[in-house]
Parts: structure tokens; sequence; C-alpha cells
């Protein structure tokens, strides 16, 4: 079993700033701006609403307007550098190997998703609107910029604005036989059948190796 932190960071970049990262299994999210990413000598241009993965050292280059960045890191031990926003022990075990998947999850007015559990831990971050977020009878209200955990074995039911639409980001560490693949299961038989608003949008489903 390997316990690994599993961190969440908010970047705001000044325009044509950069940025050097160590490597490490890493997920980043422009939520607004542009930039170019470079590792492993290549290079990619990353607009808004889009995402990058990879595990080696990292250069990133804001766009001529900036960018805020919304970056996932999975590594060993204590977290270096600058403080996360979010960070979070995670434990890992399946002989299978892991993949790390980045979505966006988008809910009408009024969306619910109903009591579920997923097949691995994960960070999510609200991108627009409000939820509420209810795990073991306790809930959480989330507003824009907010970051949560959820350990993925626990029950949980999301309940979106009923007001105004609302989209998060995430980032999941799942067993890899799951790539492709829906990681949610419905606790109650019930609900599985009802109709169901969210839309979901894959940014990357990759398989890791474990540091």
């Amino acid at each position: 079993m390997a316990r690994l932190i599993l961190s969440f960071y908010t970047d705001r970049l000044e325009p044509k700033s950069e940025t050097r990262l160590a490597g490490c299994n890493r997920v980043v999210f422009v939520r607004d701006g542009d930039a170019i990413l470079r590792a492993a000598g290549q290079a990619a241009g990353v607009a808004a609403s889009s995402a990058w993965h990879g595990r080696n050292e990292l250069v990133v280059t804001a766009g001529a307007a900036g960018a805020t960045l919304l970056r996932w890191e999975l590594v060993a031990g204590a977290v270096a550098g600058s403080a996360p926003t979010l960070a979070h022990a995670v434990e890992l075990g399946d002989p299978g190997g892991y993949l790390m998947r980045c979505d966006r999850v988008d809910f009408p007015p009024g969306g619910i998703a109903y009591t579920h559990v997923h097949r691995g831990p994960g960070i999510r971050c609200l991108l627009a609107g409000a939820i509420r977020v209810e795990v073991n009878g306790k809930g959480h209200d989330i507003a824009p910029g907010e970051a949560w955990f959820e350990a993925g074995p626990d029950p949980v039911l999301a309940l979106a604005s009923k007001k105004e639409p609302t989209a998060f980001a995430r980032v999941m560490i799942l067993p890899r036989e799951l790539r492709g693949k829906s990681s949610i299961r419905y606790v109650r038989p019930e609900d599985a059948d009802k109709p169901k608003l969210q839309t979901y949008r894959i940014f990357c489903d990759e398989p890791i190796e474990l540091p």
C-alpha cells in the first residue's frame, strides 16, 4: 500500500510570466487565459477550459493576458514548494496500477448527483455556480474557487444551484482498469435509473507510475 499526497494549487500568472515546476505526476487545467506548457522536449498550447497531463519537469509560460491555472500533483512524502490550496493523504494499493483522470462536470440549474461513490480519491474545484455536498450526513456549501476532497468510498450527495448553471473540474486517482469508463456507482438502486442531467468532459485519462 502506497501512502501519497494529492495536492491542489491555484496559480495566477502575470502576462508572459514563466514558472518552472519539478517533475511529478501532475495535471494542469487552465481556468482562464492561456499558457504554453513545455516538458520532455515538447510544447503544448493550452487554452481556457483545457487540461494537460505529464510527469516531467514543466515550464509554464502565460499568454498575453495572463492565466489562472488549477494544478493537481501526486507526490510521495511532504509537499514541497508553495503551499497548496488543499492537500490530502491517499492510500493506493490496487495491484493493477492507477491512472490520473481530469474531467469537468456541468449541471443545469437544479441538477443533482444522487448519492454515489467512486473507485478512487480526488479533489474538485468549483468553477461556476454553487453546490452543496453532503457526505455521511454532513453538508458543505461550496462557492466558486473553493476546492474539496472526496475519498471515493464515502457516499456523496451533490445538489447544484437551482438558480444558475454549476460546473467543477476534478482530478481523481483511479484503478487503470477504469480507463475510458465511468468511476461512479449509485448507492441506492432506484437512483441508477433516474434521469441524469449533468454532463461530463474528460480531458486526461492517463496511466501513471506511482512515486
